[in-house]
């Protein structure tokens, strides 16, 4: 896929669907609240030291009995706990796991959200009409296993990676860029906020932005900075990044897309046939350059 504007326009309209189409989308204010607090400083690709701007976790409050009342979000979180944090460290999926995997996808398959990417990736000649051979198809780029360490046996999977978190050679955090995921793992002490990331001297984001930049470590390691979706349902992110995955056989795919008030990079890397890594970049807000 070329970053040429007729592709970005294109996408620009499927994503906006699938947005207004997020009927599961929670409500920033009602349904959870945030506390941006300070913006974060530099730290260094490798480095586990971080001043910390945000003395306060950056959840302050996450209506849970709502998350667990939709079934997505339901089946999305008793997947969180499936995985080994590191790699090199080969992970066993059980038959009850397998069929946690399976209910995820056939919970959000069901979604509007899931038809329209489904239907537009159809009529683009990139998945199958039939629903059966769909869901297959999604669960080789989300839950098939790989070798992200070749050292190990099959340690990681698109999921795993994007969604939970995984620690390369136990020393550095690659993914989670998930939300609830963030949540949780803030809930129990693993993860510190340290405070959002925006360019020098330009505008802080808002507490309703469903879009942040975000620096915190997990478990005493430190992501310096990673893009994530705030509020957005677990089918809105795997409609959009599988969408971006099949339009385009780069190794790394990065398109600028605007979706609602957001100027965003989306950015979706391969594994083989697999997801290696996908995530977004907040560019823009409400015409507020970042």
């Amino acid at each position: 896929m070329s970053r040429s504007q007729k592709a970005d326009q294109d996408l620009t309209k499927v994503l906006n669907q699938l947005w207004h189409l997020d009927k599961n989308r929670l409500r920033p204010g009602t349904d959870y609240r945030i506390s941006l607090q300070g913006k974060a400083g530099y730290v260094a690709q490798g480095s586990n030291v971080a001043r910390d701007q945000a003395k306060a976790p950056l959840f302050t409050y996450v209506n849970e009995d709502k998350l667990k009342s939709i079934k997505t979000y339901e089946y999305f979180i008793s997947l969180l706990d499936n995985y080994e944090m590191s790699t090199g460290v080969s992970e066993t999926v059980t038959s009850e796991e397998l069929k946690e995997n399976k209910l995820f996808i056939d919970a959000i398959v069901e979604t509007d959200v899931m038809k329209c990417a489904h239907q537009y990736l159809v009529k683009k000649g990139k998945s199958p009409s039939d629903l059966g051979q769909f869901k297959r198809q999604l669960y080789d780029i989300w839950f098939r296993l790989y070798h992200r360490d070749r050292s190990g046996g099959e340690d990681s999977c698109g999921f795993e990676h994007v969604f939970v978190g995984e620690a390369k050679y136990g020393k550095e955090i690659m993914g989670l860029h998930n939300w609830v995921q963030f949540y949780l793992q803030e809930k129990h002490d693993h993860v510190d906020y340290k405070g959002y990331k925006a360019r020098d001297n330009k505008d802080t984001p808002d507490e309703d932005d469903h879009v942040l930049n975000l620096q915190f470590s997990w478990k005493g390691l430190v992501k310096p900075v990673g893009g994530s979706f705030i509020g957005v349902s677990p089918e809105f992110e795997v409609a959009l990044f599988t969408i971006i995955f099949f339009m385009s056989t780069e190794k790394m795919t990065s398109v600028v897309v605007k979706v609602d008030e957001y100027v965003l990079e989306l950015v979706v890397c391969r594994h083989g046939q697999s997801i290696g890594t996908s995530y977004p970049k907040l560019l823009s807000s409400n015409n507020r350059d970042l």
